[in-house]
């Protein structure tokens, strides 16, 4: 069978999930889940993604992502791989952590109630997998977004995004009394949802797509458009390589520097380490590129100086 094309536009909204290489465990602690949430938090950052909503299970997570720039499969190549560097660092060991390639489900995010589907079912994974009581609130789960959702706007993370799915449940303000509106309201839904098994959950599993006729209609134009290109990902590769130069041009106006400078100053000049560094934080580019492009020499002296003067 072919691989599934990832279609990608501004703004699409993906329903995304992995579980881990032999179903073994992805999180074995908090610290784990920390350390994910860390990592979605600077994937946010690179990309512009906007989370609707998660939850981190035992051995698998589900992630509902608003992507602006189109940069889906870019930003997860990051995310993924640097979560499992980071869990292979933590944990001494070495190999894949993930079970081969992301599942994507693509949202219709019109309005009509798909985003809302899909970030229910997200929230109520925990019921599902039986890791809370009858009489838990679904907010007793840690790892959800769900409790973020019930927080003021400033103490959630900056990358969430509640508007839109307040909106699609008829909650007309993000104030406290909203708020526990849609929890009330959420809850005694709770049990109802659960008779959703055989219908919309079902299409959530199994499906690629999540709304109405005409919105398949122009996926399948979309796909139809993306499988006549030769390489899919080369316009985002661009868009991507643009971006960083911007940074890289911008950087260099600001020291007064030129392009003939960059390979004349030594390789771990503090205009170079501090413009990596940012490389890294802004863009998805690799320590590959982003020290051939600083000229500074091998990507590990790159990364090296970068570590170095973070921990100033």
């Amino acid at each position: 069978m072919p691989r599934q094309l990832r279609i990608e536009y501004p703004g699409a909204i993906y329903h995304l999930m992995n579980r881990g290489d032999r179903r073994e465990p992805v999180f074995r602690d908090d610290q784990d889940h920390e350390l994910f949430l860390t990592t979605l938090g600077e994937a946010c950052q690179k990309t512009g993604w906007q989370v609707h909503a998660f939850c981190l299970m035992n051995n698998h997570f589900h992630l509902v992502v608003e992507t602006p720039r189109a940069n889906l499969v870019m930003g997860m190549r990051w995310f993924l791989s640097t979560y499992t560097a980071r869990f292979n660092r933590r944990h001494k060991l070495f190999g894949h952590l993930f079970s081969g390639r992301y599942k994507s489900l693509i949202v219709d995010g019109s309005g009509n109630g798909y985003l809302k589907t899909v970030c229910d079912y997200v929230h109520l994974n925990p019921v599902r997998a039986k890791l809370l009581r009858r009489e838990q609130p679904l907010k007793a789960y840690r790892w959800s977004s769900w409790l973020e959702c019930l927080k003021p706007p400033r103490k959630r993370h900056p990358w969430m995004r509640v508007d839109r799915l307040m909106g699609e449940w008829g909650i007309r303000q993000d104030s406290a009394a909203g708020r526990r509106l849609w929890e009330a309201t959420f809850e005694q839904h709770r049990e109802l949802d659960q008779a959703r098994e055989k219908g919309d959950w079902q299409r959530l599993r199994r499906g690629w797509c999540l709304g109405s006729k005409a919105f398949k209609t122009e996926m399948l134009d979309l796909i139809g458009e993306r499988q006549d290109q030769r390489d899919p990902g080369a316009e985002m590769m661009e868009s991507e390589e643009q971006k960083a130069e911007r940074l890289i041009h911008r950087r260099l106006r600001e020291r007064g520097w030129t392009e003939y400078e960059l390979p004349q100053r030594r390789k771990t000049d503090k205009v170079k380490v501090d413009l990596a560094k940012v490389l890294r934080r802004e863009t998805t580019m690799t320590w590959e590129w982003i020290a051939q492009r600083l000229a500074m020499g091998h990507w590990r002296t790159a990364a090296n100086a970068v570590r170095a003067a973070s921990e100033k």
